[in-house]
């Protein structure tokens, strides 16, 4: 992973290999000079910084899916809740590296909060006593505000981020990454190299048509080093809230979740109901677990959480 540079091409030659820049898979790409040069090969010093930085946190997790829309940022913001409530010796962090779209201020309750920077860096905002964040929405004029970035200035963003954030001791910080499998992971992925990243937690809904694209994140994943802790099924089955009946909203055709770890040998960590209460909460800013702590979803969530720290433990 450390030799092969951002938005490479499918073949890139690496930049460690004489034909860096030259080679015909080479052509097209915006860093052929830069490889070319042996600039690339250099490696980064901010990689050393971000070691240096999050030496305190003890585990570190990506937050990953392939498709967009499978709540993942729901999910990050129950799981840092569910952690953070189990023990409140346990300090959480969360850091909202969806550039263009970040969620996380309005989904845990502190929109309009403002971050504050002194000697040791960016101090996250604190949504409970040892629970944090840190997203570019604390940076903008105003929510409604586009993020209309390239690729390179998201990344030195996200660099800036895990070099400059002042998490002090964590023991976890959950990393809410976009859909997909490009730049910003890349990014992430490059940075933590030396940071000790624990691994990632990969969210799908049950439908074929989600799983085509979770299949690609854990492809990705094994391709740059990445150990999957497990997968997390959101919005498998509707729970009425009334009644308590169960209803398939996105039908599981090829087996769902369960069907696809057990073909991948990967670690199903538990599936998360459909609940409009939950949706609710997620607009209003509050605390799911507190305000629902009975629901189908949090006793399903705490078992989820268990599988994830005993995950991280074993990695």
């Amino acid at each position: 992973m450390s030799n092969v540079p951002d938005n490479a091409p499918q073949h890139c030659p690496g930049t460690e290999s004489q034909d860096a820049g030259k080679a015909s898979a080479c052509a097209g790409c915006p860093n052929q000079n830069i490889c070319a040069s042996g600039a690339a090969s250099i490696p980064d010093p901010a990689i050393d910084i971000i070691k240096n930085r999050l030496s305190n946190v003890k585990h570190k997790i990506l937050i990953l899916s392939g498709k967009g829309g499978v709540g993942k940022s729901t999910v990050t913001s129950l799981l840092g809740h569910a952690l953070a409530a189990k023990n409140p010796d346990i300090n959480v962090g969360i850091l909202d590296a969806d550039i263009c779209g970040p969620s996380q201020p309005r989904v845990l309750g502190v929109r309009g909060e403002q971050v504050h920077n002194s000697g040791s860096g960016w101090s996250p905002v604190y949504v409970t006593d040892n629970l944090s964040l840190m997203s570019i929405g604390f940076l903008l004029g105003s929510p409604d505000d586009a993020v209309i970035w390239r690729g390179p200035k998201k990344n030195g963003m996200i660099k800036q981020f895990l070099s400059e954030v002042d998490w002090g001791e964590l023991d976890y910080l959950l990393i809410d990454t976009p859909p997909g499998t490009s730049d910003e992971h890349l990014s992430a992925v490059q940075y933590l190299s030396k940071a000790g990243l624990s691994g990632a937690v990969v969210v799908t809904t049950p439908q074929e048509v989600a799983l085509l694209d979770v299949r690609k994140e854990l492809q990705f994943c094994d391709k740059v080093g990445v150990k999957v802790l497990g997968v997390i099924e959101n919005m498998s089955l509707f729970v009425c809230p009334n009644c308590k009946t169960r209803s398939e909203i996105f039908p599981a055709t090829t087996g769902g979740a369960v069907q696809m770890c057990s073909d991948l040998d990967t670690q199903m960590l538990g599936s998360l109901p459909l609940d409009p209460l939950l949706a609710r909460c997620c607009d209003e800013g509050t605390d799911f677990l507190q305000a629902l702590p009975n629901s189908p979803a949090v006793i399903a969530l705490k078992d989820i959480v268990d599988k994830i720290i005993s995950a991280c433990e074993s990695a």
